[in-house]
């Protein structure tokens, strides 16, 4: 058979008055685009003029819209071939299932969907109504995921595009929790906005079933995360007092899965709003309370890593004879090194087997040796006043012997260190020695362990006292306070304390404490994404290197784990054009927070800016790669 080199014969057909010829050479002409494609092209505005001429039949105008959409497909005009082939009506849809257009097809449908998408977004913010042939294409492409159990690409496209009545529908028919728990995953892993965030998961709740014990519900720790995600007491009491006292097993479960994502302040609401209970469920609330305390969990891991404790104290030895142990540099790196290997484990014997070596630190050093028993004996409740007690400032005033200030203040901050999470017991004794503290040190300490003892409880008078002694103007005890301030409100955005720090850091000589404030602001905006953005803008814009600095650790936090485009474009804009070295390495470094959930995709991004002429870019790339790929393993 005669291979045909041309066109011109059926494109001449165009022309003829008679609609049943141009019927005929637009059916011949669709199945030779892909190779004549060129030729054709010349002749678009004559096809676009078919579809528009209202006295051809419809499929003749259909078949005009089609060939104008393959026409646009290969010129590469993938909008108009979109437009063009939502104009074809049934003859797009039969040609989404005959065989030689697969690319062409999969082509327009992914621009269709994209199209949808922002659409939908529109339709949303300025209630304009999507088109409806748009419509039917995408409720087409729903119908087909479906028939051919491609469920998941289904609620892909279900999320995006905002149509959480198709993952309803799905799970209706299939009962599969793990499509819910897949849904849950999608949008809190992407970078979806926090809005939609908590409608979707409000929306996928009462879709999971009640787990019950012994049935090996899978979908359990997927309800966990969401109602830790909403953080709300009202949607987390009553499902477990739903519970109590059938399931109660199930119950005990949650409450120590919620402990270990929920922040203090959404804990203590819950441990709050539940009821005390009759005769019958009383034992079983108070168990579930005394659970959201947090200390059962801690104490759990503390009898766990005190048994399986196979620390190797040969390394400790060798490093200590390596190292020169009268430069406190590396006194402190031994001592945070002793501390990070024995942490959670309450073994303090490489340090009574070197009393001698510990009697060599100095100043900060000694702050640093005697904090690193927080880190040791974390979790250890009970003893923590009795471990840090011979540290601590004493009842009648602080020492005057010289040092002591660091040793006392190191202690405190091992004390808040040591009810990390968990501070309920020593909050109080932790604000009544900062009121009372004179020296910047002892300060610097009790702020940092209040800070790490009330974290994410939201407690205004703890917010209050740090605040009193940030206005003392102390470099030292100021810095302190900044970051203390910041972990107390983590994650809260609560604008009047933002606006109070930095208020102050604008006033303020103090460079630390500028630090302190910028860093701690990004604390408070840890997780809240868009209602970040504008501090952040405001932080970016400022003349200030170290509130700029601030302002990139803000856009880092808020961002965290999502691996929002916009965001890693932001930093990397600002790691290559910020006229500040220490600014353009915190946007370096800065990358691993926001990508940490996608480790793999960080050594790519961060590849040229390792072999960037600026020690400090390189600094930060290093720093980067080691956040976000510390245990991956990635060679």
């Amino acid at each position: 058979m005669v291979r045909q080199s041309s066109a011109a014969g059926v494109l001449a057909l165009l022309s003829e008055p008679d609609p049943v010829f141009k019927q005929h050479a637009l059916d011949a002409l669709n199945p030779l685009v892909p190779h004549f494609w060129a030729e054709i092209s010349e002749h678009i505005a004559l096809i676009e003029s078919l579809n528009e001429n209202e006295t051809l039949p419809q499929k003749a105008r259909d078949s005009a819209a089609l060939l104008a959409s393959k026409v646009y497909y290969y010129l590469g005009e993938y909008d108009e071939a979109l437009s063009f082939a939502l104009g074809a009506g049934s003859v797009f849809e039969a040609e989404t299932r005959a065989s030689g257009s697969e690319e062409y097809v999969e082509t327009v449908l992914s621009k269709a969907i994209d199209r949808y998408i922002g659409a939908r977004s529109e339709e949303k913010i300025k209630s304009e109504k999507v088109d409806p042939r748009l419509q039917s294409v995408v409720e087409n492409i729903f119908l087909r995921c479906i028939e051919e159990r491609e469920l998941k690409q289904a609620i892909g496209i279900a999320l995006e595009s905002r149509r959480l009545d198709v993952i309803s529908r799905i799970y209706s028919q299939t009962n599969d929790t793990s499509l819910l728990s897949y849904a849950m995953e999608g949008v809190l892993d992407a970078g979806f906005s926090l809005s939609y965030r908590d409608e979707v998961l409000t929306f996928l709740f009462p879709l999971f079933p009640k787990p019950k014990a012994g049935d090996n519900s899978p979908h359990v720790h997927s309800i966990t995360r969401l109602l830790v995600t909403l953080s709300n007491p009202s949607l987390t009491v009553p499902y477990i007092t739903s519970l109590v006292p059938q399931e109660k097993l199930v119950a005990y479960q949650f409450a120590f899965d919620l402990v270990e994502g929920g922040s203090q302040d959404f804990l203590e609401s819950v441990r709050n709003d539940l009821p005390d209970g009759d005769s019958q469920t009383k034992d079983v609330y108070d168990k579930l309370r005394n659970i959201l305390t947090g200390q059962e969990s801690v104490k759990l891991y503390l009898q766990f890593l005190k048994r399986n404790n196979q620390t190797d104290l040969l390394i400790l030895r060798h490093t200590k004879d390596v190292l020169e142990s009268r430069s406190s540099v590396y006194h402190t790196a031994l001592t945070l090194q002793n501390a990070f290997m024995h942490s959670g484990t309450t073994s303090d014997v490489f340090l009574h087997e070197n009393l001698d070596w510990l009697g060599l630190a100095s100043n900060w050093s000694k702050f640093s040796a005697t904090a690193a028993l927080g880190v040791i004996h974390k979790g250890y409740f009970e003893q923590g006043m009795t471990i840090v007690g011979p540290y601590l400032p004493q009842s009648n005033g602080e020492s005057n012997i010289q040092g002591a200030a660091y040793s006392e203040g190191g202690a405190l901050y091992a004390l808040g260190l040591i009810n990390a999470g968990c501070g309920g017991s020593v909050i109080g004794y932790l604000r009544d020695t900062l009121k009372a503290a004179q020296g910047e040190v002892v300060q610097h300490g009790a702020a940092l362990g209040l800070g790490v003892a009330a974290m994410g409880s939201k407690s205004t008078d703890a917010f209050e006292d740090l605040k009193n002694t940030l206005f003392q103007d102390s470099a030292v005890a100021g810095e302190a306070c900044g970051y203390a301030m910041g972990l107390i409100m983590l994650g809260t955005a609560m604008a009047d304390a933002v606006r109070e720090m930095l208020m102050y850091a604008r006033e303020t000589q103090h460079e630390k404490i500028i630090r302190g404030l910028a860093v701690g602001v990004a604390f408070i905006f840890y997780g809240r994404q868009e209602e970040a953005d504008e501090t952040v803008k405001l932080l970016l814009a400022e003349k200030d290197p170290i509130l700029r600095y601030g302002g990139v650790y803000t856009l880092a936090l808020a961002y965290a784990g999502t691996s929002d485009n916009e965001a890693v474009r932001q930093l990397l804009h600002i790691a290559v054009s910020d006229t500040s070295d220490d600014v353009r390495r915190a946007a370096v470094t800065s990358l691993a927070f926001l990508l940490f959930k996608n480790p793999v995709q960080v050594p790519r991004i961060v590849q040229l800016l390792s072999e960037s002429y600026n020690p400090h870019v390189r600094c930060g790339a290093t720093l980067a790669l080691g956040i976000a790929c510390a245990g991956t393993g990635l060679q």
